[in-house]
C-alpha cells in the first residue's frame, strides 16, 4: 500500500492497472475484501487508537501554540464516542449496498438485433488528499473497492501516526483477498502531491477533503477533474410562521451536534416578526450550549430585552465578514430579514444565501408548504431542507453507507458522495453485423426504431 519510494508516474500506473482489474472483479470478491478490511480494523482497534493518541498529543501542542485550530483537533480524534464504531459500521453498510457496477441505466432498441445500453461503470483512479479525519482512509478504501476504483491517498501531517497504522492494517487485510494490492496506495510525502496532480492521463478524479486553502490549491494545480467543496457555509432561515419548538430543536441541533463539521450551521436568518418571540427561545437554547451569538443590530436589540445578564455575555456585534465565515466552532452569525410580505421575505432570505452560501446545505423553518417549496426550489445548494437539521447532509444518514466527501460542484455528483458518485457510465451496443451507413433517408435506406426497452 505504501509506495512513497516510487515516482508519481509509477504510482499512478500501478493504480491504473489495478483499476482495470477491479472493474472486472466479481461483487463477491470485492465484498470479501470489505469483510477482511472491517475485521482487521476491529481487531487492531487498540493499536490504531494508540497511534491516534500520539497524533492528538502533537496536535494539542500545536493548538496551544496557535498553529492548529480546535476544529482540526476535533476532526482528528478517533476516540470520540461512537466514531470508531461508526467507521466500522460504514464498511459493512457499504458492503451490503447493491453492486453499483454493471447496472443498466437505460436500454434502447436501435433496430432489430441492435440494442444500446447505458451502463454504470467505475470512474477509474481516484486521488484523495485530506487533512485530519483518519477515518477517511477506511471510508475511501471501502467505497473504492466496492465501486471498482483504485485509490491513491495522501493524508495531512497532523494524522501521520494514525494514517500509517491504519494503512498498514488495510494493506495486510486486502493482501489476502483477490483485490489487487495497488488498489489502495498511500503517499506520505507532500512533495509527491504536485507530481500526482500532473498525472492527468492516469488519474481520473481528485477529491480534496480539508481546508479552503487545500481545495483551492488542488483546483489551481491540476487538469484532473476535482470533486469537493471549499467551505460549508450553511444557513437557516426562520420564517414568520415558524413553529417555536421545531425552530429551537432544528437550529440547536444544526449548530451544536458537531460544530466542527462542514454541515454545521454558521448563519441564522430570522424574520423580523419573530425577533421577540421565537428568536429568544432559540438564543437561550444555544447560549445554554455555550454558543456565541454575533448579531446584527435588530436581533441584538430584541435579545437584550429578554436575556439574563449572564446570557448577554455571549452576545457580540456581527460584522459583514461574519456572514462569509465558516466558524467550525460554537459561534453563530445572526441576521434579520425585514418584514414586507411573506413571499418577498423568503426571496430576501434566498438572496442573502445566494450571495454568501457555499452551496453546501441550507434550511428553512416554516409551517407553510408553499413557502418551503419556494425556498427548496429557489436555493441553489447541494442540500435544501425543510424543518430538518443541516446535520442530515451526510452520506451515512442518506443511506450511502459512508461517503468519500461532499461535492458542491455541478458535475456528475452533488452533495454527499457515496457509491453512485464514484461511478460514471459507458454506452454498450450489441449488434449482429450492423453498419451505420445502412441508415439513411431514401430508397434502400434503413430507419432507426429508437424504442425504449424495459430493464428487467
Amino acid at each position: 500500500m505504501s509506495l512513497t519510494e516510487l515516482a508519481a508516474g509509477d504510482i499512478a500506473k500501478a493504480a491504473s492497472f489495478a483499476s482495470r482489474q477491479l472493474a472486472v472483479l466479481s461483487e463477491e470478491s470485492r465484498n470479501d475484501a470489505l469483510i477482511a478490511l472491517h475485521d482487521a480494523l476491529r481487531e487492531n482497534k487498540s493499536a490504531i487508537l494508540e497511534a491516534n493518541a500520539r497524533d492528538l498529543q502533537v496536535a494539542k501542542e500545536s493548538v496551544e501554540g496557535g498553529s492548529l485550530s480546535h476544529s482540526v483537533l476535533k476532526r482528528l480524534d478517533l476516540s470520540r464516542p461512537g466514531k470508531y464504531d461508526d467507521m466500522l459500521q460504514g464498511i459493512l453498510s457499504v458492503k451490503n449496498l447493491k453492486d453499483p457496477i454493471g447496472n443498466v441505466i437505460k436500454r434502447t432498441q436501435l433496430d432489430d438485433g441492435l440494442t444500446l445500453d447505458k451502463v454504470a461503470c467505475p470512474i477509474g483512479v481516484l486521488l484523495i488528499i485530506f487533512e485530519a479525519r483518519p477515518e477517511v482512509i477506511a471510508n475511501i478504501a471501502a467505497l473504492s473497492i466496492k465501486s471498482g476504483n483504485a485509490a491513491i491517498l495522501k493524508g495531512g501531517k497532523e494524522s501521520t501516526e494514525s494514517f500509517v497504522t491504519i494503512s498498514k492494517v488495510i494493506s495486510e487485510a486486502i493482501s489476502h483477498t483477490h483485490v489487487p494490492p495497488s488498489s489502495v496506495q498511500l503517499v506520505r510525502t507532500r512533495a509527491a502531491v504536485s507530481d500526482l496532480l500532473a498525472q492527468d492521463s492516469l488519474i481520473d478524479l481528485v477529491i480534496p477533503r480539508g481546508s479552503n486553502e487545500l481545495v483551492r490549491f488542488v483546483k489551481d494545480n491540476t487538469k484532473i477533474p476535482v470533486l469537493g467543496h471549499a467551505d460549508g457555509l450553511c444557513s437557516a432561515y426562520v420564517h414568520l410562521d415558524a413553529d417555536p419548538k421545531i425552530a429551537v430543536r432544528v437550529i440547536v441541533d444544526s449548530k451544536t451536534d458537531y460544530p466542527a463539521a462542514c454541515n454545521a450551521l454558521e448563519t441564522l436568518l430570522v424574520h423580523e416578526d419573530v425577533l421577540k418571540s421565537v428568536l429568544p427561545l432559540i438564543a437561550k437554547a444555544l447560549i445554554a450550549k455555550g454558543v456565541v451569538l454575533r448579531c446584527d443590530a435588530p436581533s441584538k436589540a430584541a435579545l437584550l430585552e429578554d436575556l439574563t445578564s449572564t446570557e448577554k455575555k455571549l452576545l457580540q456585534d456581527a460584522s459583514e465578514a461574519d456572514y462569509d465565515t465558516e466558524f467550525l466552532d460554537l459561534t453563530l452569525a445572526i441576521k434579520t430579514i425585514p418584514s414586507h410580505s411573506p413571499l418577498q421575505d423568503v426571496e430576501t432570505a434566498m438572496a442573502h444565501i445566494s450571495s454568501h452560501s457555499s452551496k453546501h446545505t441550507d434550511i428553512i423553518v416554516t409551517k407553510s408548504e408553499t413557502v418551503a417549496n419556494m425556498f427548496m426550489k429557489g436555493v441553489d445548494s447541494a442540500g435544501v431542507f425543510w424543518n430538518a437539521s443541516t446535520r442530515f447532509a451526510d452520506g451515512m444518514r442518506y443511506g450511502f453507507g459512508t461517503e468519500v466527501g461532499i461535492s458542491t460542484n455541478k458535475i456528475h455528483s452533488r452533495g454527499p458522495v457515496g457509491l453512485d458518485g464514484l461511478t460514471i457510465y459507458k454506452y454498450l451496443i450489441r449488434g449482429s453485423g450492423h453498419g451505420a451507413g445502412d441508415y439513411y433517408d431514401g430508397p434502400g435506406g434503413k430507419q432507426y426504431k429508437h424504442q425504449g426497452l424495459q430493464i428487467l
